[in-house]
């Protein structure tokens, strides 16, 4: 079965900017900005995101804040500060042996690393090779990593597989089997979630009076470390936009900040 995957993947195989490196830098930011966002939206933000900072010490040497408002859009921003710290980690003390100890990166991103960017032979299982090696019975090798990938997410879908026009439809137990639906998560339209992001992006534009804000909102951002609140003033982390920039505001002696009830 492996080889019919792999011919299959040589004519069909999604063309994807991380594929053509062995960065390891590379290699962790794409795998963070794809933990729970479209390849769509992220390849534009990846390639964006490597203009930027190239290399791990580029990034190392960024601010919070800077780092917060480039990743606005991608969603669960606190993968941005997640892999602004691994940047730093790495540059000071290189790649751990165990690259589950980076922040942000569990067991599957870090066998898309060992794999991918350091050829271990290892066989990197995220949701859509689960589903093609739970579907199909079937062993596959390393070198079918990418091509498990792409079949999962393009053609043995979760909940209609496309089975007419998949390469190993005559040898899989499941073909025609179709699965019920798996719980999603609930909409984002008037969220928390969504309140969550808004003060954040007002925030990112420029420190802001907390009673301008969504107290609520701005105490869970501050819990995550994405905002620091200093007296009645709400900013990014590590942000150096002087106070004063904003209009009416001045700063006071830090206090304990206002939590919505």
């Amino acid at each position: 079965m492996e080889k019919l995957l792999l011919t299959w993947f040589a004519e069909h195989g999604r063309d994807l900017p991380w594929r053509s490196t062995r960065d390891p830098y590379a290699i962790l930011v794409s795998e963070i900005m794809l933990q729970q966002t479209q390849v769509e939206r992220v390849v534009p933000r990846y390639l964006a995101w490597l203009e930027r900072w190239p290399t791990v010490e580029s990034l190392a040497a960024a601010s919070p804040a800077d780092v917060i408002r480039a990743w606005q859009g991608l969603g669960y921003n606190r993968r941005a500060l997640n892999l602004h710290g691994a940047a730093r980690l790495i540059a000071a003390e290189g790649w751990p042996a165990d690259l589950t100890a980076l922040p942000g990166v569990g067991r599957y991103t870090a066998a898309a690393l060992r794999r991918f960017a350091f050829a271990e032979d290892v066989l990197p299982v995220d949701v859509n090779v689960e589903r093609v090696l739970r579907r199909t019975g079937a062993t596959f090798g390393p070198v079918a990593a990418h091509a498990l990938m792409d079949l999962g997410a393009t053609v043995c879908i979760a909940r209609i597989p496309r089975c007419r026009v998949c390469p190993l439809a005559a040898h899989c137990p499941s073909r025609g089997i179709r699965e019920a639906p798996a719980r999603k998560q609930g909409p984002f339209e008037g969220s928390f979630r969504q309140r969550r992001a808004a003060a954040l992006r007002a925030v990112a534009e420029g420190p802001r009076p907390l009673a301008e804000l969504d107290g609520e909102a701005v105490s869970a951002l501050e819990r995550d470390g994405l905002v620091r609140v200093a007296g009645d003033l709400v900013s990014l982390p590590g942000d150096a936009t002087p106070p004063t920039l904003v209009a009416g505001v001045r700063p006071r002696t830090p206090r304990v900040p206002h939590r919505a009830r």
